[in-house]
């Protein structure tokens, strides 16, 4: 039978079938659930709008902070780990960290942050989470002119590593709450004693369950505004020149 003739007898089959099948075929797609709730349900602390579809066909990426895991679409399977884009060799998982924290960090105003700028325009802006208690923070630290000078802008958040209730939490709290938290700052990472109370409404609690969402494990933890994150110390050197290669690799 010719393609001609078949048409018109597909067409008059359509006919008599009628609304009736295009509509439960309507009606069962429209039923379908949506996979980003069914695997937002097994998570409680997930809501759906923390469910996207990831780059590989079938799974979803199921994102608790800055922390990404994949899940199969009923919801019954969970990957933990990367995926790496093979023909061009990018970690995709951890592009999708960095967006994450930057975009966190975007919504943390300055003004809850202990800053150290050059006094000439930055040309580099880094997050560093310290601890006033850790040994590299204040080597860090002893540093911040070199860095300033580098034309490397500074913004210390608090993450006391000891957590909540600790002479390290309570140092935190008092240079967050000091009338000039530079100097606090600078005074008690020299090991000095502060005379500063801890306020009620301060920084640090905040700042910390940031940084546990990052899943930070020691300090210092540098963000690069490209959202990458350095795990400890580089010197005022090292860190410009490493800031440096990144711009030129992404251009």
């Amino acid at each position: 039978m010719s393609i001609r003739v078949l048409l018109p007898t597909l067409a008059l089959g359509l006919c008599l079938l009628g609304p009736t099948v295009v509509q439960a075929a309507a009606a069962q797609t429209a039923a379908a659930p949506d996979p980003r709730a069914a695997i937002a349900a097994k998570f409680p602390e997930v809501r759906p709008e923390q469910v996207s579809p990831s780059p590989v066909q079938g799974l979803f990426e199921v994102r608790i902070g800055a922390k990404i895991a994949y899940v199969s679409a009923d919801g019954r399977f969970l990957v933990q780990g990367e995926i790496i884009d093979l023909d061009s060799d990018l970690n995709l998982t951890e592009s999708r960290r960095e967006a994450v924290r930057r975009d966190v960090l975007a919504g943390v105003s300055e003004a809850d942050m202990v800053v150290f700028s050059p006094k000439t325009k930055p040309t580099s802006t880094v997050t560093v989470f310290t601890d006033i208690d850790c040994g590299y923070c204040r080597k860090l630290h002893k540093q911040i002119a070199d860095y300033n000078a580098r034309g490397i802008k500074v913004r210390y958040m608090f993450f006391p590593r000891s957590g909540p209730g600790t002479e390290s939490w309570t140092k935190a709290e008092q240079v967050a709450c000091a009338k000039d938290r530079r100097t606090a700052l600078t005074r008690a990472k020299l090991g000095e004693t502060s005379k500063d109370k801890p306020c009620k409404v301060n920084p640090v609690a905040q700042d910390y369950k940031i940084a546990k969402e990052f899943g930070l494990q020691g300090t210092p933890a540098i963000v690069l505004e490209s959202g990458e994150l350095i795990g400890g110390y580089l010197d005022p050197d090292e860190l410009s020149k490493y800031i440096e290669e990144q711009k030129v690799a992404k251009n």
